[in-house]
């Protein structure tokens, strides 16, 4: 009779309540984009909340990092079937961004520099959900995972998670984006393999 140690069983146990399913775990960070990759200094960084009425909120590179940061640790899981655990990021939360945004919008597109859009619900991003981060595993966002700062949503696919993030757009109608328009799913739960419109 085989016999396996409580560490192995508890690690074991682990994986499988945190890996979606149709996914492998993956201890590289691979790097996927739909097109080049963006080279925005932070001089020159903004990030801007449009409201469905056309009220701007802008906080430049220098505004954004006086904000309250917040460290948070989130797995997170491609659409291309990968995850990769316990990763380590610093930023602020979207809540912070719109606590003093008035909107009766319930749903948002992300605008990213390279023309990339992501379309979410409001409710994706608020409580706590989603954040802009500027830090990954301790160092400054590299240009190829989204820097100088992206979004992250890490409960939704990691396409939902736009790299170079330039603004959010409050809407009072959902506007698929960039791979939504081509057959992605509208929302992306990786637990529900929400991967294509059809799932």
């Amino acid at each position: 009779m085989t016999s396996f140690s409580p560490g192995f069983r508890g690690r074991a146990r682990s994986l499988v309540d945190r890996l979606p399913p149709g996914q492998y775990p993956t201890e590289s960070f691979p790097v996927l984009s739909a097109g080049p990759t963006p080279r925005v200094a932070t001089d020159a960084w903004t990030f801007t909340v449009t409201t469905e009425r056309g009220e701007t909120h802008a906080w430049s590179w220098d505004r954004m990092m006086g904000l309250p940061q917040q460290d948070t640790v989130q797995d997170i899981h491609c659409v291309t079937r990968w995850s990769k655990f316990d990763t380590r990021w610093r930023g602020v939360a979207l809540d912070v961004f719109l606590e003093d945004v008035e909107t009766v919008a319930h749903h948002a597109v992300v605008d990213s520099h390279g023309g990339y859009t992501t379309n979410l619900a409001l409710e994706d991003l608020l409580d706590g959900k989603a954040w802009i981060v500027h830090s990954y595993d301790g160092y400054p966002l590299s240009p190829e995972h989204g820097g100088p700062a992206r979004l992250l949503v890490p409960h939704l696919y990691l396409w939902k998670s736009a790299k170079w993030v330039r603004g959010l757009r409050l809407t009072t109608e959902d506007e698929p984006g960039f791979w939504e328009s081509v057959g992605y799913h509208n929302h992306g739960d990786p637990w529900r393999e929400q991967r294509t419109w059809g799932d």
